[in-house]
């Protein structure tokens, strides 16, 4: 049923030809994990870009929808944890799941995270535009584009230098965040009963906001902090993964949730009147709190933390490609192609290339399809990859160290059952796009990878986990 903890027998490996793949170097540690996965995370830059949309649907709802979905991002890194130290590969969450339910459950979760790895970063990088505007006005889409194109050129070096680039930039973004909250604070307009009783609307037309439309912004909500799970893209190249990775998970998460959340409440209690907050022009709002130079400083700090959200992004996405053509997922030539590592940096160079490249071209793309498309894969994502945790405890460690949640069965159990409403409170439209591109996936599985089950889509592990 499965292909599990052992390289494949027969077929010969990517680029056996020329000697076997060379393979990631395990350089990194829990700060350097956390970085980098915080980084792609991105809290600052999330928080700047994709929550304002939020106050517009969820009013003074916004941070208990987020603070709601953290609490199912527990859950979820409890799964990525024990998935991420039985099966640690740069392939992430198909590597999990398909070693533990199958290959066909690993493509489809393949894709699904495709899906995810290629739209997150232009969503993010087209918010530089409003945030450069205070020293040059530029077209947001161009500017998006130009920092995909950016950080495509930064991912192609080393990884640990890239460790040390993005934490430097991740120390603005929360030194951005941080300011926010404080000038929110300071200039508290309503009641923190707002909070847990949230209104929607502005002027006199408000009025309270139901649990449907929280349920509903659920989806948007995990995708705010969807970054923590990466920390499993970058499990190959950990050291000591059955330590290093449930920390990076769980850290990642905390410090991210906090980032994100505390400048949230800080913002809906410190707004002007709701029809400010409705609007989501945080940075006319922290102009408004101090001055233009408090101002423009903050919005530079956002525009590096998005960029730097971008060459993270980058960074983790282009492994994704380079497992799949390592588990030879498609045609010979592009299986070469994707596997092909930087002879001076060690990096997925050409992968890298394919997740940067098509993601200046998203940034075309009208932004709030986006994001619906990517809040419907996400949460199908986790809700797979809680099915594959279930299954976990029937596959043996072998002896390996392997990080095991608490409250099993019931944590991923619940999650199934939440994550499954929440895809049902969907819109049509993102349904359906996300479910053409999985049935595409099918028809590639179906008459492409299947008949060629001994030499495609072989799941494997790094030699030392084998």
């Amino acid at each position: 049923m499965t292909d599990t903890l052992r390289p494949p027998a027969s077929p010969v490996a990517v680029g056996e030809a020329e000697g076997r793949p060379r393979t990631l170097t395990r350089s990194i540690g829990v700060v350097g994990g956390t970085l980098l996965t915080l980084s792609c995370l991105t809290p600052a830059s999330t928080l700047f870009v994709i929550v304002p949309p939020f106050f517009a649907d969820l009013g003074t709802g916004t941070a208990l929808t987020i603070a709601i979905a953290a609490v199912l991002c527990i859950a979820v890194a409890f799964c990525y944890s024990e998935l991420g130290t039985l099966v640690p590969s740069a392939g992430g969450e198909y590597a999990m799941v398909g070693t533990l339910l199958g290959r066909m459950a690993g493509w489809l979760v393949f894709v699904l995270s495709l899906i995810v790895v290629m739209i997150v970063p232009p969503i993010i990088a087209l918010g530089t535009a409003e945030y450069l505007a205070p020293i040059v006005h530029i077209d947001g889409q161009l500017a998006g584009a130009g920092v995909m194109l950016l950080a495509t050129v930064v991912g192609l070096f080393d990884l640990r230098a890239n460790a040390w680039i993005t934490g430097i930039f991740l120390v603005l973004e929360v030194v951005a965040a941080a300011a926010v909250a404080f000038l929110g604070f300071s200039h508290v307009s309503r009641p923190a009963s707002v909070l847990v009783d949230p209104v929607v609307g502005s002027g006199s037309s408000t009025s309270p906001l139901t649990a449907a439309a929280v349920i509903a912004g659920l989806a948007l909500a995990l995708f705010v902090l969807q970054g923590f799970s990466t920390a499993v893209y970058l499990s190959e190249e950990m050291e000591q993964p059955h330590r290093t990775v449930p920390r990076t998970v769980m850290w990642t998460l905390a410090i991210g949730a906090l980032v994100i959340l505390v400048p949230t409440i800080a913002i809906t209690l410190g707004a002007p009147d709701l029809a400010t907050l409705s609007e989501g022009n945080l940075a006319a709002m922290v102009e408004q709190w101090s001055n233009s130079t408090v101002g423009t400083f903050i919005s530079l700090c956002i525009a590096l933390a998005i960029i730097n959200a971008g060459i993270v992004m980058v960074i983790q996405n282009s492994r994704v490609l380079y497992a799949s053509a390592r588990d030879r997922a498609w045609p010979e030539p592009v299986n070469r192609a994707f596997s092909t590592l930087s002879k001076r940096y060690g990096a997925p160079w050409v992968a890298t290339l394919l997740v940067g490249v098509p993601g200046a071209v998203l940034c075309f793309v009208p932004v709030e399809t986006l994001s619906g498309v990517t809040g419907v894969a996400v949460a199908a994502l986790y809700l797979v990859v809680a099915v594959g945790a279930l299954a976990a405890r029937r596959t043996p460690a072998e002896g390996r160290k392997v990080w095991r949640m608490p409250l099993w069965p019931v944590v991923p159990v619940a999650l199934i059952a939440v994550l499954a409403y929440v895809l049902t409170q969907q819109t049509a439209q993102d349904l359906l796009i996300t479910g053409g591109v999985i049935a595409t996936a099918c028809l590639y599985w179906l008459f492409y990878l299947r008949p060629r089950q001994d030499s495609r889509w072989v799941i494997t592990l790094p030699d030392d986990e084998q």
